[in-house]
């Protein structure tokens, strides 16, 4: 037996394609340059990174769905390119959105569908999808139609799709993404219980808050490259002798108080929000206090309207790594 359940090494993608009017002109995109990492059997692993990363791309090649140009990824030691039958066999991939669902199906059928597909007996099949219902917590709309149900309800019904066949691996690709609060809260305890029965998972997501509640170690891709790798708490450590300090200020003072600013060393980086109302001045320093005694003459109506100091957190730490003095 394999010891890992995803094993990549020097993981790489390439699309060619022609442009040109008379499409006599090629371009080439590197989509992931070289990624390599390994998964433990029963570990919760999240790939971070922004839009363009190579995130989905990656999770597209491990899933067979997509062919490296280099380099080699594994599945409990099978190789994707290889044995992608067998591969198919023993993985389990969830869709974000409404895609892989029939809409004016109920949700049984649905399942029902998908295992026919997978060639699962129909004995089998009648236990096991009243089962998986039960487990995303649909057991109650069964026999309502897909069209009906809210987006956490179908990305819990793409989990439920995704076990039919109980795949020991399965990847989730932004599960959460575009789910309101309590949906997300209720797809994040489905995910938790997937982790109490022996599953392997491999999450991509943009939200820190739920990389740091769900996984046991994460990796941030930028530019096709992995640039950081470890627990969450071993990330915050990184620039763990840091603080944050935030200050809600008029617009008009924003200047005034950066070059106050200016006497701090490189360390402390200032960040200017202007998306904001009011606008926002992000301060990441090891000298806090020193941040504070400059800023205090100013905290009232007139320049600063809000002042608060708070320790690092992950979107921290991956704000950083990305914008890449952590790196």
């Amino acid at each position: 037996m394999d010891s890992f359940a995803i094993e990549t090494n020097s993981l790489n993608k390439v699309f060619n394609t022609k442009t040109g009017l008379w499409k006599n002109k090629s371009k080439s995109t590197m989509a992931v340059e070289s990624i390599s990492f390994s998964v433990e059997r029963g570990e919760l692993f999240g790939l971070l990174g922004p839009n363009g990363a190579g995130k989905t791309t990656t999770v597209k090649m491990l899933t067979t769905l997509l062919l490296p140009t280099g380099g080699s990824a594994k599945i409990l030691g099978m190789d994707v390119v290889k044995q992608t039958a067998e591969v198919r066999k023993h993985i389990g991939f969830a869709f974000s959105g409404s895609r892989g669902l029939y809409n004016r199906l109920t949700a049984f059928q649905n399942l029902k569908y998908f295992a026919e597909l997978y060639s699962l007996k129909d004995d089998y099949a009648n236990k096991r999808i009243p089962m998986l219902l039960d487990l995303v917590g649909l057991a109650d709309r069964a026999d309502d139609r897909v069209e009906t149900y809210s987006s956490g309800m179908t990305q819990r019904l793409h989990l439920a799709r995704a076990l039919l066949h109980d795949p020991e691996v399965l990847f989730l690709d932004e599960p959460t993404v575009g789910i309101d609060p309590v949906g997300s809260r209720e797809l994040r305890k489905t995910i938790k219980n997937l982790l109490s029965l022996g599953k392997t998972i491999l999450l991509t997501t943009h939200y820190m808050a739920e990389a740091e509640e769900l996984c046991h170690r994460i990796a941030i891709v930028k530019k096709g490259n992995i640039v950081a790798l470890d627990t969450p708490d071993a990330l915050k450590r990184r620039i763990s002798g840091e603080s944050v300090i935030e200050a809600s200020v008029q617009s008009a003072q924003v200047q005034v108080l950066i070059e106050k600013l200016k006497v701090m060393d490189k360390r402390t980086v200032i960040e200017h929000n202007t998306a904001t109302e009011p606008e926002k001045l992000s301060i990441r320093t090891p000298e806090p206090g020193k941040v504070l005694e400059l800023l205090s003459p100013f905290l009232n109506q007139q320049y600063i309207l809000n002042l608060e100091a708070r320790s690092q957190t992950l979107e921290d730490v991956y704000i950083a790594i990305i914008q890449g003095d952590q790196a």
